[in-house]
């Protein structure tokens, strides 16, 4: 083990220093990256639409729901106006999930071909939208045909996974069991003895995972990745997560996805606190996951209290690079946020309220802009987190014409796209009107964020500044209306003549601003309406 610790410190340093790393938190001429700009979507592909009638989500179908995410005209106002998808794994698999490739450069045949990869490539690059899917480089299935030879000993492949003769004994972070026995050896599986994890100390394999992201990025055109389980990928001896050796390949191997594409992004998977998380951002991701700030967002949101958000968001603001993480609520490894928060409507569109104008990355989880449930119940299965869309009211939600891979909630007659559609106080419309006021909004986009007290403290408020729009956020979390929430704090010193309310067109009151911007006693309105959002413009 310390041989191939040191050889990758050797290897990813020879990398790092051949190819050249940009600036973080720049595009080459200094301004916002571009995906700063979007809002993405995440999309479990077998449980998204069947357009063929197997049951199974497919890319088709996929093609076929696009004018639901963004129809590419940005005069309509009936779609989710996204920007970006997130494909979970599109690989060959033996699993339902995927994340376990028998081969990295191919198409699951369950979703389609790689034809048809490249043509929702094109179809969502057409619109406007962004495609970025999983890559899995920790660990492949034991099916992969990688490690059927390096079990038997061929010398090609003999060091592509990390082999034992005898068992090493210690167990992993969550006191799993991480040797497993193969013939008369051992071979290391954090996540599961049918996940074996790669060798990344190898030049060998880290040459094999460079060539998968350059098939991607330029055979098939996708714009990024969002790397799993990214704190596991190098271990030293029995420290098996965060490691330095794992900071240095990420390093090279950042640099390397730079030269074959320059503005690719990668979106880093590293489950784990705040402090812990950040200092990946830069030269070794691009944006990573903010699941402290997530579950704050949950928190607050569910029991109508900003205070845990603010207490999470508060290391964000000061230890990434600014803009640089991905804000999301709930994703496929998680309690759908609405069973988390005991069914509540308001909760939902809460949480949307906050996810759409808060700085970052923002990332729905498919469903989650209807307010679909999911709790695990089952063992061993993350199933009814990731169960099938629910389109309409038709038998299986409108998934699928066939058997749905697994079953549709029960609940779909009532929640579903096409009945919220037509809902001016449904979820999706919470979801819809601020990621459409977010695609026009500069200040949401990158703006900074400025956080305000409020004498109620029930209120959520804050400005986004870009120098090219002021806006001021306040989120009453609060299921009653609210007359005293003073808003204190400061803005840029510069007089404002204006306030618009963005979402209804109003004029409202501007803040008289005292020495150095500060404001003091400000309500633009009377009243903030229960469980509501307001988003001024101050126009100079």
């Amino acid at each position: 083990m310390p041989n191939r610790v040191l050889r990758a410190v050797v290897v990813t340093a020879l990398l790092a220093a051949l190819l050249s790393v940009p600036v973080a938190g720049q595009d080459s001429e200094g301004g916002p990256h571009w995906w700063n700009e979007r809002v993405f979507y995440q999309i479990f592909v077998r449980s998204f639409y069947d357009s063929d009638g197997d049951g199974t989500g497919d890319l088709q179908g996929i093609i076929d729901k696009l004018d639901y995410l963004n129809d590419g005209d940005p005069a309509t106002h009936d779609d989710l106006a996204v920007t970006g998808l997130w494909l979970m794994p599109i690989q060959p698999s033996p699993s339902d999930h995927g994340y376990d490739a028998t081969d990295y450069k191919d198409v699951n045949p369950d979703y389609g071909t790689l034809d048809e990869m490249r043509a929702l490539v094109a179809e969502a690059h057409a619109r406007g939208i962004a495609v970025i899917i999983d890559l899995v480089i920790n660990h492949t299935s034991v099916e992969h045909p990688w490690f059927i030879a390096s079990a038997a000993g061929d010398p090609q492949y003999a060091d592509y996974y990390i082999w034992a003769d005898e068992n090493p004994g210690f167990r992993g972070p969550g006191a799993q069991t991480v040797w497993h026995a193969k013939g008369d050896r051992f071979y290391y599986a954090l996540f599961s003895p049918s996940q074996p994890d790669l060798n990344l100390a190898n030049p060998d394999v880290t040459a094999e995972m460079i060539d998968v992201a350059r098939f991607w990025l330029e055979d098939v055109g996708i714009d990024g990745f969002r790397v799993d389980a990214v704190k596991y990928l190098v271990e030293e001896g029995r420290a098996l997560e965060n490691t330095s050796s794992t900071h240095a390949w990420l390093e090279a191997f950042h640099a390397a996805i730079r030269q074959i594409k320059p503005d690719a992004v990668l979106v880093g998977e590293i489950w784990d606190g705040t402090p812990l998380v950040a200092p990946y951002v830069g030269d070794e991701v691009d944006i990573a996951f903010e699941f402290d700030l997530a579950a704050g967002l949950v928190r607050s949101a569910s029991f109508g209290l900003p205070g845990t958000l603010l207490r999470a968001l508060d290391p964000v603001l000061r230890m990434y690079p600014p803009l640089q993480y991905a804000t999301f609520i709930t994703n496929h490894d998680q309690d759908r946020f609405i069973s988390q928060a005991n069914g509540s409507i308001e909760a939902a569109r809460r949480g949307a309220y906050t996810l759409l104008t808060l700085p970052g990355v923002p990332f729905i989880y498919y469903g989650e802009e209807i307010g679909m449930s999911g709790r695990r119940t089952l063992p061993n299965t993350d199933n009814e987190r990731r169960s099938p869309m629910q389109w309409d009211d038709s038998a299986h939600g409108g998934f699928t014409t066939g058997e749905p891979w697994f079953r549709v909630n029960p609940e779909y007659p009532d929640v579903n796209v096409a009945d919220e559609q037509a809902d001016p106080a449904s979820v999706l419309n919470a979801y819809r009107t601020l990621t459409q006021l977010r695609a026009q909004s500069p200040a949401l986009q990158h703006g900074d964020m400025i956080l305000f007290e409020s004498a109620d403290n029930r209120v959520l408020a804050f400005a986004r500044h870009a120098p090219e729009q002021t806006l001021i956020v306040l989120i009453n979390m609060d299921d009653k209306p609210t007359t005293d929430y003073a808003l204190s704090g400061s803005l840029p010193n510069v007089t404002f003549v204006e306030a618009v309310s963005l979402l209804d067109g109003e004029i409202v009151a501007a803040p008289e601003l005292g020495g150095y911007g500060t404001i003091t006693g400000y309500q633009p309105v009377p009243e903030l309406p229960a469980d509501s959002i307001m988003v001024i413009e101050l126009v100079p």
